[in-house]
Formats: C-alpha cells, sequence, structure tokens
C-alpha cells in the first residue's frame, strides 16, 4: 500500500505550525544526540515528511539550527538579564556567577553556540545570517545595559564579556562531551586527567579574573 502523500500546509497559520513542529523535532534530536550528528533526513523523519518537503519551510538543516541558536540566546537573555535586575548591586564574581550558571544549565545552548561559527552560519542564505546576528545583537544590547549598572562596564567591555562567556561555553562544552571512547580513554589515565572539563566552574573562574581585571565599578544613578 502506497504511503499518503505529504500534505503542503496552505495558511499562513498552517504554515507556522508545520515550521514549530520542524523546529521542536530538531530540538529534541539535538538534545538526544547532539548538533552534529543531526541530520536534515533524521528531522524530517521526526516529523513525518520527505526531505524535500521539509525544504519548503527551510533552506537547510543548518537554517533549522541557526533559529534554534536565536531562540535560545532569546531565553538565555532572559533568564540572566532576570537574575541580574534582581540585584541592586554586584561584584564581579557574582555576574561571572550568574553567566557560567545560566550557560552550563543550557548544555543544547552550548552546543549551538560551539556550532553557529563553524558551521550553521556557513550554509545559509545571507539574509538568514542577517537576521540571526540582528536577534543576538538585541539580545547582547540588554545584557550590556546591565552589565554597565551593576559593573559599569562600556558597551565594548560589555560585548566582549557576552562574546568571551558564550564562546568559551561552546567550546568547554565540546570539551565536556568527548563520547564514550574518549571518555573512557581519560579515566582510564591518571595523566589525562586534565582533559575532562567541568564547564560551569572553568567558566566561572575565567569570567571572574575577567571582569576583576576590568577593574569596573558600578554605574552611578545621574
Amino acid at each position: 500500500m502506497n504511503e499518503p502523500a505529504f500534505q503542503r500546509a496552505r495558511s499562513a497559520e498552517a504554515k507556522q505550525a508545520r515550521e514549530r513542529a520542524i523546529l521542536d523535532a530538531a530540538r529534541t534530536l539535538g538534545r538526544r544526540h547532539g548538533i552534529r550528528e543531526v541530520t536534515l533526513t533524521d528531522i524530517a523523519a521526526a516529523v513525518g515528511m520527505h526531505k524535500s518537503a521539509l525544504l519548503r519551510y527551510f533552506e537547510t538543516r543548518e537554517q533549522i539550527f541557526l533559529e534554534l541558536t536565536a531562540e535560545g540566546w532569546r531565553e538565555w537573555s532572559a533568564e540572566l538579564r532576570a537574575g541580574l535586575e534582581s540585584r541592586a548591586q554586584a561584584t564581579p564574581a557574582e555576574v561571572a556567577v550568574a553567566f557560567a550558571g545560566t550557560l552550563a544549565a543550557r548544555p543544547m545552548f552550548c552546543d549551538l553556540l560551539a556550532q553557529a561559527p563553524l558551521n550553521l552560519e556557513r550554509n545559509v542564505s545571507v539574509e538568514s545570517v542577517r537576521s540571526f546576528k540582528l536577534a543576538t545583537l538585541h539580545e547582547v544590547e540588554l545584557i550590556g545595559k546591565e552589565l554597565h549598572r551593576l559593573l559599569g562596564l562600556t558597551e565594548t567591555q560589555a560585548v566582549d564579556t557576552v562574546a568571551t562567556a558564550t564562546a568559551m561555553a561552546g567550546a568547554l562544552w565540546q570539551m565536556a562531551t568527548p563520547g564514550p571512547r574518549l571518555r573512557e580513554l581519560y579515566a582510564s589515565d591518571p595523566r589525562l586527567g586534565h582533559a575532562v572539563v567541568e564547564v560551569e566552574p572553568r567558566l566561572t573562574r575565567v569570567l571572574t579574573a575577567y571582569l576583576t581585571g576590568l577593574g569596573t565599578r558600578p554605574a552611578t544613578a545621574a
């Protein structure tokens, strides 16, 4: 018996629902297997459509995951800022803890942060990259306002802080998830103990040192 033909979404609402289903499937697969291991065929199968039909909604698998990266930025930024906004004042160490804790709590976002500049931005249209960059820039600006209020960071210092935190979170997460074979190797040889990385404590130490080194002070009220 032949399978029923895939029905293309006709209304704007149906198209949005189908796009959300694709994003949800990609998110689930990414969490389960890691971003690099998920193919367009995997995502299409999870949604119940052929790969060619899926391409009517997203240009490439990279665009799907770039959309999820932008979504991750919005969600992470909202939680980080909520924590910072609740403080009347904070030390560099306390701000570092807030950054590290909220990033480490989002392993898939950390994975996406590493993959975005490596390949997600390289196989999509220029407009997709523009949209993604503008979305992240908006979140960086919002975070920067809190960094200025609490630590007196300049715009450049705030951008550098967010860039350092997110880049390191992505890199450290990759190091912290080496796969079963390498994990077994590291555990079997005490000399390789340094290869076993814990994201949150290391990120906290690095950001604390960085922010302390800036020698900033809280912004004074006008």
